[in-house]
């Protein structure tokens, strides 16, 4: 499916009753956007207040909206045209409404009852023309998508046996949970439903496993403005839990649902303007990628329409606002169809990927299991691998830059070796060591539960272990059991040398002796005998945890490390050299915008003898850009794949091909093929 067109309308406030009005239109082949009005200047005129009285038609005032909206003829000509320019492409348009911070009384308005200033239609009903509303976040936590296979859904369903005092419905626990069950279909779910369950520690300590989306059903409301969900107690009594509270403990989570999906009454906000502090906002604003929340009193008999629509949608092709404007149309009948109002910060609207090549990319297959039968693959291990450990290196990185206030651009604090080399220059390269040591000590605590002390190469070793032990299809358990003579990683770690030994084989460990000290280390090390099957090498590219004067982390050292190998290929062992260019190569874990791959291709690729690679099947493991990492995810796609495809093969006689989806989905794909091929 084509991915739509994408119009920004953003609303910024004059004074009293005026708005300014902006279009960006942007074409999901083109990097550039366009501004459709140009240099004209449009304005608004709304007044709140006069919308009330069609408070009880959301036709009329869905009409009234749209009056006030496109008054300006400009605006409606901007409108049409970008209309037809995606209609020409046979594409979809998505019209993303943003409200600037200084106009937060527009969040209050039904912007669900637009209607289509040509035809009178209402947009919310339309999947050619989706609507949503942009929120912004102050987050900097990655939007990380999952494998649609990998997706895991969480159910609340809170029935305390008190409602009555208060005044609420009693909720059919059976039957709302038999329904969420029903919707979810092949995605993995847990329900809390039984009395007691669904607790506001019980729902957190559920989500620290990590879920991609929570489906939360309860009572809500707003009083003062604040919006108040009613919970459990954990003694299968009424807990009154403010939004701020439950905004707040979500966001401090280290994995965050990617979807959160509220059933309550006026969780979106009860038409007033402290609809901002309503319970679906302020979760978009904290931090979640997209929230589905209702703007009124929803009632349970259209919802029980509604969700399984939603969910039956969201499967096809993971497209939140397709998926919500597709589960209208079924509830379009009802006079509160269009209560479920989308927030989020997702540029795709996409939840979940399907991995693996394009089938024009790669259909080798069968040729890359023959290489590693006859061990005739190199596999180069990158950080991805250790995601799932202490976080990605974005992560690390906006750890360290909010901690030292880094004071450069806002999109070099994701960047591990622009903050490293901050601090290295500010403070020194020790302080750095120390300041990322505990930054990774904190994530194994907060993902893991690992102990505070410790050298921190045990502490990595020890939960690497249980990791093994708990799952069949551990990355470094994968391979470990491939029968291949060399390995190299650009990971600090020892726990592909710990699957190893695991798997009754021998590694030998070395690394790679870029600098004066690891050039001493070098001549201490054991001699290398011929790598095997049973005596792999690991060959550390970019340094050991256990000796960290060998760490290559900062901009500096990554260029120290390109000079060094580029200007002596003898720093590789010659059977390393060999590997490079006389084997399949395997990059696992990388992602290819990122220094570390560059570096790493960059000398990789300049090893002499490199026509011999034209022989071999070469691929590239990268999963597709996060969502608030680039501007256009799609449009980085297909430039990654231009720049590391058949084109670079003019380059250095290699063909990289992309598999969008990550190692591990990698991984266990290339098990399975190879368990089959014996």
């Amino acid at each position: 499916m084509n991915e739509p067109a994408d119009l920004e309308l953003m609303l910024r406030r004059k004074d009293a009753l005026h708005y300014s009005v902006e279009l960006s239109f942007s074409h999901p082949d083109s990097e550039t956007p366009v501004t459709p009005l140009g240099q004209q200047v449009v304005n608004m005129r709304l007044d709140p207040q006069d919308l009330l009285v069609h408070a009880l038609d959301p036709t009329a005032y869905g009409q009234a909206i749209t009056d006030c909206l496109f008054a300006d003829p400009a605006l409606r000509s901007a409108f049409a045209n970008c209309r037809a320019a995606a209609q020409s492409q046979g594409l979809a348009l998505r019209l993303r409404l943003a409200i600037a911070a200084d106009a937060p009384e527009l969040h209050a308005l039904r912007w669900e009852t637009l209607r289509d200033p040509q035809t009178g239609q209402s947009l919310a009903l339309s999947e050619q023309l989706i609507l949503t509303r942009t929120l912004g976040s102050a987050d900097w936590q990655p939007v990380k998508l999952r494998a649609k296979a990998a997706l895991r859904a969480l159910v609340l369903i809170a029935a305390p046996d008190d409602l009555a005092d208060y005044g609420l419905h009693p909720l059919n626990v059976s039957a709302e949970q038999q329904r969420a069950l029903q919707s979810l279909g092949s995605i993995a779910t847990t329900a809390l439903a039984a009395p007691g369950q669904a607790s506001l520690p019980t729902l957190i300590s559920q989500l620290r496993s990590g879920y991609d989306l929570l489906y939360l059903v309860a009572h809500g409301v707003i009083v003062d403005g604040e919006p108040w969900i009613f919970l459990d107690d954990g003694q299968g009594r009424t807990a009154r839990i403010a939004g701020a509270e439950l905004a707040a403990r979500l966001a401090d989570l280290p994995l965050r649902p990617r979807l959160v999906l509220l059933a309550s009454c006026a969780s979106a906000g009860d038409g007033t303007t402290a609809t901002l502090a309503a319970l679906g906002p302020r979760l978009a604003t904290t931090g979640i990628a997209a929230v589905i929340a209702m703007q009124g009193r929803f009632s349970l008999a259209t919802n029980e329409r509604f969700v399984p629509a939603f969910m039956q949608e969201l499967q096809r092709d993971g497209r939140i606002d397709r998926a919500l404007a597709a589960a209208r149309q079924t509830i379009a009948d009802q006079p509160d169809w269009w209560m479920p109002a989308l927030f989020t910060r997702l540029r795709s609207g996409r939840i979940w990927y399907e991995p693996g090549f394009d089938t024009q990319d790669f259909a080798k297959w069968p040729t890359l299991v023959r290489s590693i039968e006859r061990g005739k693959c190199t596999p180069i291990l990158g950080p991805g691998l250790l995601d799932g450990l202490i976080g990605t290196t974005r992560e690390l990185a906006r750890r360290l830059a909010e901690q030292h206030h880094f004071p450069l651009a806002p999109n070099a604090r994701d960047d591990l070796p622009q903050v490293a080399q901050y601090l290295a220059v500010q403070q020194d390269v020790d302080f750095l060591r120390d300041e990322l040591e505990e930054v990774m000590r904190a994530q194994l605590h907060a993902i893991h539960a690992a102990p505070p002390d410790g050298a921190l190469d045990q502490v990595i070793r020890s939960v690497g272990a249980r990791q093994r032990a708990a799952r069949d299809d551990e990355p470094h358990q994968i391979l470990a059991s491939l029968p291949l003579p060399i390995f190299l990683t650009a990971n600090p770690d020892r726990l592909l040398a710990d699957a190893l030994a695991a798997a009754g084989k021998q590694p030998q460990v070395q690394s790679c002796p870029w600098n004066r000290h690891s050039e001493v280390q070098l001549l201490e090390q054991a001699p290398l005998t011929p790598p095997n099957p049973q005596t792999p090498l690991v060959y550390h590219l970019f340094g050991r945890l256990n000796d960290p004067e060998t760490l290559v982390l900062t901009e500096d050292d990554y260029f120290r490390y390109l000079i060094g190998v580029t200007r002596n290929e003898e720093l590789f062992p010659k059977v390393v050299g060999s590997a490079l260019v006389n084997s399949a190569l395997l990059f696992l874990g990388f992602r290819l915008e990122d220094w570390n791959f560059r570096v790493l291709f960059q000398s990789v690729m300049n090893v002499a003898g490199a026509e011999l690679r034209r022989r071999h099947t070469h691929v590239a493991v990268q999963i597709d850009p996060q969502e608030d990492r680039v501007l256009d995810p799609r449009a980085a796609r297909e430039y990654l794949k231009t720049y590391f495809g058949p084109a670079s093969a003019l380059q250095y006689q290699t063909n990289i091909s992309i598999y969008w989806g990550s190692a591990e989905d990698f991984l266990r794909e290339l098990a399975t093929r190879v368990a089959s091929d014996k």
